[in-house]
Formats: C-alpha cells, sequence, structure tokens
C-alpha cells in the first residue's frame, strides 16, 4: 500500500477531544488488515538490520505499533504507561502541557545499559510525550537509536524537541 492510499485511511475528525482541535483518526489503519500490516512493515523497514534491542511503546495507541514492530525486528518490548498504571518500582519523567503537566512511568528495571532502543508512538504533535520517553530511556542508560511515529503533525515541531532521530510514515 503507498502512503498515499494509506493516508486515505486517517480520517479528520474536527473539534476532537475538544474545539480547534483536528484529530487524526487511525481506528480505519487498524481495522484493515492489508493496511496495518503495511504500515508496520514500513514504520519497521528503515530499522531492519540495526541491532534494536528493545521497542519502547508509549501509551496507549502507540502499543497497538511497538509490539508488532518488536516481534518484526525480533526485539523486546517494553511500555511507557500513564502514572500509576505499573506495579513496580518506576522511573517517571514529568512533561509540561499547554495548561499544567504530565507524566510518563517505565519500570526502573526495563532497560539494559547500553540497550538500542526505538521509541514508538502512533503520533507525535508537541513532542512532549515521546521527549520524556527519550529521556526514560536515556535515564536508564539506553542509547535511543530512533523514534518513529505513523503520523507526524509537522506545524506543532514536536520532532525537532526528541534529539533524536526520527521517521514518521504520514506528516500533516
Amino acid at each position: 500500500m503507498t502512503l498515499s492510499n494509506l493516508s486515505t485511511l486517517v480520517r479528520d475528525v474536527p473539534d476532537y477531544p475538544k474545539p480547534g482541535i483536528m484529530f487524526k483518526d487511525i481506528t480505519p489503519v487498524l481495522a484493515d488488515a492489508a493496511a496495518f500490516a503495511d504500515a508496520i512493515e514500513q514504520l519497521a523497514q528503515p530499522f531492519l538490520g540495526q541491532h534494536i534491542d528493545v521497542v519502547l511503546g508509549i501509551e496507549a495507541r502507540g502499543f497497538m505499533f511497538a509490539a508488532p514492530m518488536a516481534l518484526r525486528l525480533a526485539a523486546g518490548f517494553v511500555p511507557v504507561r500513564k502514572p500509576g498504571k505499573l506495579p513496580r518500582t518506576v522511573d517517571r519523567v514529568e512533561y509540561a502541557l499547554e495548561y499544567g503537566s504530565d507524566a510518563v512511568e517505565m519500570h526502573r528495571d526495563a532497560l539494559a545499559k547500553g540497550a538500542r532502543v526505538l521509541i514508538v508512538d502512533d503520533v507525535i504533535a508537541t513532542g512532549g510525550t515521546a521527549a520524556a520517553a527519550v529521556k526514560l530511556a536515556k535515564g536508564q542508560g539506553a542509547e535511543v537509536v530512533a523514534a518513529t511515529f505513523l503520523i507526524e503533525l509537522t506545524f506543532l515541531h514536536g520532532a525537532e524537541k526528541l534529539g533524536v532521530p526520527s521517521v514518521s510514515l504520514l506528516r500533516y
């Protein structure tokens, strides 16, 4: 499937979750077996042969892309979760939102020092969550090879905040 065809499956939902926001609905991509498989393959392609040890998936929609990518790359999968969702001792990184702050967490023993990590999420917008995931991984001594996303909202310049290379399939 071409990127153009894949992009036709992404639906715009105006004024969600609040007025003025144009939400990118990826559920049609997930529902189409061929499109979903192709998206995973295209996301994984640049990292084949790069010896990725662990794929970090960002809650929640990032899990849907990160887990199959981990399998494709013969790598482990580690979830980056919202606060209070993990049962053991965690590392936590807070990040700023437009109004307030949020945080993500990862088990403190999730990554070996020197592990080569790929960070995966469905969408990068302002970059706060992905940058926090980069910080979590580096805080455990991992090498963040790159971050990859199905969709990048380029007008928000989030990828520029990561400090690591990034790859996005669809750019709006």
